[in-house]
């Protein structure tokens, strides 16, 4: 069996989901199981270079995993032909320059999302990346959860018949910084920063309903700031400009229905901090990230609305837990062994940087749509060529 290495840029890998869903559980759990197998029985080996501005910290990084190279020079490591992929984990406002800065390298692009500050811009990299011949991909992480994955199969199988609603209810209480340390960094509710849960969850949405149930047509929704005063990681007060809560109608093709509420301001009553409900015409389900339960149409009960008696019907107990028959690795991991197949031997990715630019779009149509408190018809990003503007008020 044939081995060989693939050199791996790894730029802002010092944040949290750099370090740990990028760093430590895909990247260097590829490489300490021995690589990826391609189909033709070779072996490829990753081989990290960490990438940012701290070279302190990218030494004690590369140290305490055993991670030869670091390097606070990005254009040198674009420069250098032993590092193959660039991937990006950096803040929104900085990732399209330094994206741009790796296609131009000829590098194979991996990034976050959403890939870039506006959809004309992500729209721009998808370009760019199309005129230069490069492979690229956008993380769709929520699609390789268990749950999500368990709700796939109930779809292929036509378990639900036609399926006529969705309900998505996410998020937790995210704590003001004064009498309790605050559980995500402070940038993400000043909206001069990038921050904002719209920008931050839509393209999620975005990618979620398109893969699952069908391209998203339209768009109603109201994105509000709750909380307008907060605390930072120094303890200085400072104002919230960026939206901590949206509440949105999603149109898909086919006539479903999408409802999904984002929120950093709710107090949790569910199973999981995700949820979605999708009700169709043969039965329903209910998915989280790893949970799911159903209830097919013919052991559907027949409730009766009498608010003069107390129900004391357990509806929890008309659902049935569907099993979870093989073992679900991490999927940011799973994600990563694809795109490093799809760079390696063409195999098949299809979440590539139009996926992240549809999704830079609905976030951006999301919070023209609460501006503006129009239901709003989304144009085909399907193309490079995308007409962005082109986009109609209902």
């Amino acid at each position: 069996m044939s081995t060989r290495t693939i050199g791996i840029i790894m730029n802002g890998v010092s944040g949290r989901m750099g370090y740990r869903q990028h760093l430590m559980r895909s990247i260097l759990a590829i490489r300490d199981q021995g690589g990826v197998l391609l189909s033709d029985g070779t072996r490829v080996q990753v081989e990290p270079i960490l990438v940012g501005r701290n070279e302190a910290k990218l030494a004690e990084l590369a140290a305490k995993h055993d991670i030869e190279h670091y390097s606070t020079d990005l254009d040198g490591v674009l420069a250098d032909p032993r590092w193959e992929i660039y991937a990006d984990f950096l803040v929104t406002k900085a990732r399209a320059a330094a994206i741009r800065k790796a296609i131009a390298a000829g590098k194979a692009v991996y990034t976050e999302k959403p890939t870039a500050e506006t959809a004309a811009d992500a729209l721009e990299l998808a370009r760019l990346a199309e005129e230069a011949g490069i492979k690229n991909g956008v993380v769709h992480d929520k699609l390789y959860l268990p749950g999500m994955q368990k709700l796939k199969r109930l779809i292929d199988s036509g378990f639900f018949g036609r399926i006529l609603s969705v309900r998505g209810e996410f998020g937790y209480w995210v704590f003001e910084g004064d009498w309790q340390q605050a559980q995500r960094p402070s940038w993400n509710y000043r909206a001069e920063d990038g921050g904002g849960i719209v920008v931050d969850m839509f393209p999620h949405w975005s990618y979620v309903l398109e893969n699952l149930f069908g391209k998203v047509e339209s768009v109603y929704a109201r994105a509000v700031t709750h909380i307008d005063e907060r605390v930072d990681e120094q303890g200085a007060t400072y104002r919230g400009t960026a939206d901590d809560a949206a509440y949105a109608v999603f149109e898909l093709e086919g006539g479903i229905i999408a409802q999904v509420n984002s929120s950093w301001t709710v107090r949790v009553n569910r199973d999981e901090l995700v949820q979605f409900q999708v009700d169709g015409t043969h039965g329903s389900a209910v998915v989280g990230l790893f949970g799911c339960k159903i209830q097919p149409r013919n052991a559907t009960p027949k409730p009766v609305w009498n608010p003069d008696i107390e129900d004391s019907h357990d509806y929890d107990a008309d659902w049935l837990d569907i099993p979870t028959n093989e073992v679900f690795e991490n999927g940011f991991k799973t994600q990563w062994e694809q795109f490093l197949r799809h760079v390696l031997e063409d195999a098949p990715h299809p979440y590539d940087f139009l996926a992240g630019a549809r999704g830079m779009y609905l976030a951006e149509q999301g919070l023209e749509s609460s501006r503006s408190g129009r239901r709003l018809d989304l144009a085909d990003v399907s193309t490079t060529s995308a007409p962005l503007e082109m986009v109609t008020s209902v």
